[in-house]
């Protein structure tokens, strides 16, 4: 029989126990001395200021019914709410913070198993960070996609149609009042982007990986098989707990590779190649970034989504979600990695898949050999990543004259300037937007085009930066350059006209300047510093590490298995 980790705290008849009995009791939770219930804790992560993890509370009942129907006890903790609208500079500046949240709630407390509720960007990976770290069963539930926006008669995906409609707007080819309307418009409802923008993507890539149930990721918000899921997942959390599971039966390193199978075959977020490195991280897998490339090779390109394909969420929904995805790709997958019903992709995927619609034929694919590709090279010697299938295939081929902008507010304040040295042919370079510089590596890595280029039809360009860009976003976009320009990266030695070439083909993105010239910058480089003395982004700048290890805190991965012991509290008078 399984031995309870709660029952350290109310089994026994010392004033402890019974103090522990009695602050259940008051909160209307009756056990007993021989406690034998799992303690299920529900952490909810939905926010009034969180629009994408706001419909979380509404699962909260079901969830807790589950629970008890397989014999548990539920408790909801608040947890922190990452939401890529408000928070700023970025939510990710806090998804380590909730991870660490999420391993000390379990620490402190008397938990058993975990159901995370999560939707908005980080508070996924966040969330299942600190559950692999704690090391107790969990079970992730996730939101969905918001409503579908219409505008003009046609359907509008969250994010990518706005950077569109925006270019159209700097341009002059929609007008103010058209600008108003489409705001308006876009007031749709709750839940996450309804594009395979990073929210999306973790979904399906957790599904696949095994800590959320098959046929969940899709399932928009509102629709009432949402319900279930929250029924079955608090079920299967106590399952878990009594068949005395921990992470590492399901998140294992075939999952791994599926989940990064995936994320190419969806032509996801490159934000989930960052996710999937700092899990890996937790779990002691060995998940590197040009492994990330390599198992790309071959997998086709076949979620018709925006931002790499037409259709958004719901079509992928309608086509079969994950299990249809996992059918269509039955001969690149590795079937027998573990569901988290705990059994097999060959016994969830579906038996068969209708490609048209969200859905295309592997034979026909989007794109035929992965949707991003990992370059090195002088500008970026420990990596970065373009998303292929979202980018001109004209420009990855490139050779052209830097522009340089120093951080975020120097490239909005010149990008439109008229007089701004630009042409098509230009490289837009991003520098100091990484993970140590703002802190937190925002979304800017998708550098506007500017205003005059806009206007003249010009729709992508070359851009080089050590920031992130949306999931929703797209282009021709070299991000995640490591080590970041505040690090002492190459990239905060690039100068205005000096030349670039981007070369997928080949993995490389080079500055064309001599050694001689690059030392001499060097020694002239001014050495970062923070204005952040106190505080968690004074903690993050000096623990973070950089892209290519997923932007964890150096102290909370997990290089090895003995590296992931978990240390429990005294029990005792607090």
């Amino acid at each position: 029989m399984t031995t309870l980790r709660s029952s350290a705290w109310f089994e026994g008849d010392d004033e402890v126990a019974l103090i522990h009995r009695v602050a259940m009791r008051n909160v209307g939770i009756e056990l007993g001395s021989s406690h034998g219930k799992p303690v299920i804790a529900i952490m909810n992560s939905a926010s009034d200021l969180n629009p994408c993890n706001l419909p979380l509370d509404s699962y909260v009942d079901d969830i807790r019914v589950g629970v008890r129907d397989a014999g548990g006890v539920a408790v909801e903790l608040p947890v922190m709410s990452l939401g890529e609208d408000l928070m700023k500079p970025s939510a990710m500046l806090y998804r380590n913070l909730l991870s660490m949240e999420v391993e000390e709630y379990v620490r402190t407390y008397p938990i058993d198993g975990l159901v995370l509720l999560g939707n908005c960007d980080k508070s996924v990976p966040g969330a299942v960070m600190g559950a692999i770290s704690a090391d107790v069963p969990f079970v992730l539930v996730t939101a969905g996609a918001k409503p579908v926006a219409m505008f003009e008669g046609r359907p509008i995906g969250t994010g990518t149609d706005t950077w569109r409609a925006w270019d159209d707007h700097r341009a002059g080819r929609m007008s103010d009042e058209r600008w108003q309307q489409y705001e308006r418009c876009l007031a749709c409802g709750l839940g996450a982007c309804n594009t395979m923008g990073t929210t999306s993507t973790m979904a399906v890539l957790c599904e696949v990986l095994g800590v959320s149930l098959p046929g969940s990721a899709a399932i928009p918000t509102g629709d009432p098989r949402r319900l279930a899921v929250a029924r079955s997942s608090g079920r299967r959390a106590v399952e878990l707990v009594l068949a005395g599971s921990h992470p590492m039966d399901s998140v294992t390193a075939a999952g791994f590779r599926n989940a990064v199978r995936a994320l190419h075959a969806v032509g996801g977020s490159t934000n989930a190649i960052i996710h999937l490195l700092a899990m890996a991280g937790r779990s002691s897998v060995d998940l590197t970034l040009d492994g990330m490339d390599a198992l790309g090779r071959g997998v086709p390109v076949i979620a018709d989504v925006e931002p790499s394909g037409r259709l958004l969420m719901q079509d992928f929904d309608a086509a079969g979600g994950v299990p249809a995805l996992m059918c269509a790709l039955d001969n690149v997958m590795e079937m027998d990695a573990l569901t988290a019903t705990g059994r097999p992709w060959s016994d969830e995927a579906a038996a068969s898949v209708e490609f048209g619609g969200a859905l295309v034929d592997p034979a026909t694919p989007l794109h035929a050999d992965g949707s991003f590709r990992v370059l090195h090279g002088n500008l970026a010697p420990g990596g970065a990543v373009i998303k292929i299938s979202a980018a001109s295939s004209r420009l990855l081929q490139h050779t052209g004259p830097a522009v340089v902008f120093h951080g975020y507010e120097d490239m909005r304040a010149r990008i439109d300037d008229p007089a701004l040295d630009v042409t098509a042919d230009s490289v837009l370079v991003l520098v100091n937007a990484g993970p140590v510089a703002v802190p937190g590596m925002p979304e800017w890595g998708m550098i506007p085009i500017p205003t005059r280029l806009a206007a003249a039809g010009v729709k992508d360009m070359v851009r080089v930066t050590d920031a992130r860009m949306s999931g929703t976003s797209f282009g021709a976009c070299v991000l995640h350059a490591a080590p970041e320009a505040a690090a002492g990266g190459p990239l905060g030695l690039v100068r205005d006209r000096d030349r670039i070439t981007l070369d997928v083909a080949g993995g490389r993105v080079t500055l064309h300047v001599d050694d001689v010239t690059l030392n001499e910058r060097e020694l002239a480089r001014d050495p970062f510093t923070s204005p952040h003395l106190r505080g968690w982004p004074a903690l993050y700048q000096q623990h973070v590490l950089q892209a290519d290890l997923g932007c964890d805190l150096d102290f909370l991965r997990a290089p090895s298995p003995e590296s992931r012991r978990v240390v429990p509290p005294v029990i005792g008078r607090s």
